[in-house]
């Protein structure tokens, strides 16, 4: 198994190399990998004292950014690492101040493992959430045995559909031995866990609710969506996707003039950011075309920037996340919810806790078709009691889950400075 999974892994480095001549993010994906070795040379020497964090896109960094903070603090004299696997993850963060240095993982091949811990040479590791890479495991696993290094799973989240769990999966199983602790989400991740042979796991929580609660701790004021708001009710769409956008515009289309609305899409290319423009009739900017304007004349503020939306969620009365209508589903509802906003979301929800929960909670609305999504703003809309209750009730169970970066410290410490 071992042998096939590293043949998998050289096809595929090849594959994505020629991948990368027509898709610019693959090639970002294969570009920037190519000086990460050098970086590391030239940013670690061989007596400096490293801590490594791995995550795999933009979502599981800022769910484990409250530990990176967390650690920093506590281990003043380490040099924080921090490597992504996706391009959408390192090409927004790379430039973060948390970590001494950040870079793409490389990978995962017994060879680049080797080379990315022997210049590493951490002693601490943290994956964040999933991904296991077993030749860097195993590497590490060997490394462990000789110098100490100590391996953790944070805000981990197993299904039974995983390799781990069936007949097969003994090669994978094999590489989860180098964890010295798994800090889970939920119950039944520590259930699998232990249903074949792993002990030594603790459900923490999410660390992504002290990631959100931490917002509510800083300035989140923007001049200039004050002066777009002007005191009008604001319904602000996170993250939209077109099949969110095309129920969203035909509402918008329709709307009062006494409402607002801010649309941050997921997606921010040129052409899809005018098509989305051209489609709505009220009067409508970009966050591009905002300087020397008179913001509070317009009806609607399309976001073509990244980085503002969490901000953005605070002047919200109602929030629409996107992603929903889609694969695996819907975006990040907890930043609008820890501001206290009540959410509407697609139907698409069912893998993200959080969002079942609210759902069930009723802090949050899922709509099917235009016919819900009408009847539901215009609900929140007209019944600004209605809109309080559901926005109590999220920011409520953000409170309520808070704490997991704690837990997981407290055992860090007790470990390793002790």
């Amino acid at each position: 198994m071992y042998f096939i999974y590293n043949f998998i892994t050289f096809l595929a480095s090849q594959i994505v190399k020629i991948i990368a001549l027509f898709s610019p993010k693959m090639k970002l994906f294969v570009e920037g990998r190519k000086s990460v070795f050098s970086t590391l040379r030239n940013k670690i020497n061989a007596d400096d004292k490293t801590i490594w964090f791995h995550a795999a896109s933009l979502g599981e960094y800022e769910q484990g950014l409250p530990v990176i903070e967390k650690i920093k603090e506590k281990f003043p004299l380490h040099k924080i690492v921090v490597t992504f696997f996706s391009p959408s993850g390192y090409e927004v963060r790379k430039n973060n101040t948390v970590a001494d240095v950040t870079v793409y993982l490389p990978l995962d091949t017994k060879s680049n493992a080797k080379q990315f811990l022997e210049l590493v040479h951490p002693e601490l590791v943290f994956f964040i959430k999933y991904e296991y890479w077993p030749n860097y495991l195993n590497e590490l696993k060997k490394r462990s045995q000789s110098i100490g290094i100590k391996t953790y799973l944070i805000s981990g989240i197993l299904r039974e559909n995983q390799a781990f769990f069936k007949w097969y999966g003994g090669f994978y199983r094999n590489a989860l031995k180098t964890f010295d602790y798994f800090f889970v989400q939920n119950e039944s991740s520590k259930k699998l866990l232990q249903s074949i042979g792993f002990n030594n796991v603790k459900v923490s929580g999410d660390t992504r609710f002290d990631r959100v609660v931490s917002i509510l701790e800083r300035d989140n004021s923007l001049n200039f969506i004050e002066q777009f708001k002007d005191n009008k009710t604001t319904i602000v769409i996170g993250s939209s996707w077109p099949k969110d956008e095309n129920l969203l515009i035909e509402y918008i289309n329709n709307s009062s003039e006494n409402i607002k609305f801010i649309i941050a899409p997921h997606n921010i290319k040129q052409e899809q950011i005018q098509e989305l423009k051209n489609s709505i009739k009220k009067k409508t900017i970009l966050f591009s075309e905002k300087e020397n304007q008179n913001l509070s004349k317009f009806n609607v503020f399309i976001i073509d920037t990244i980085g503002i939306l969490t901000k953005i969620y605070a002047y919200a009365d109602i929030a629409y996340v996107g992603g929903g209508f889609g694969n695996p589903g819907v975006h990040n509802i907890l930043e609008p919810a820890t501001f206290g906003v009540p959410i509407i979301i697609g139907p698409n929800y069912s893998h993200f806790a959080e969002a079942t929960a609210l759902v069930n909670m009723e802090g949050c609305v899922s709509i099917q078709n235009q016919t819900q999504l009408n009847e539901a703003l215009n609900i929140l809309l007209q019944n600004e009691d209605e809109r309080y209750e559901k926005g109590h009730i999220c920011s409520t169970f953000i409170q309520m889950n808070k704490g997991a970066s704690d837990i997981i410290m407290k055992h860090i410490l007790n470990e390793n400075l002790n």
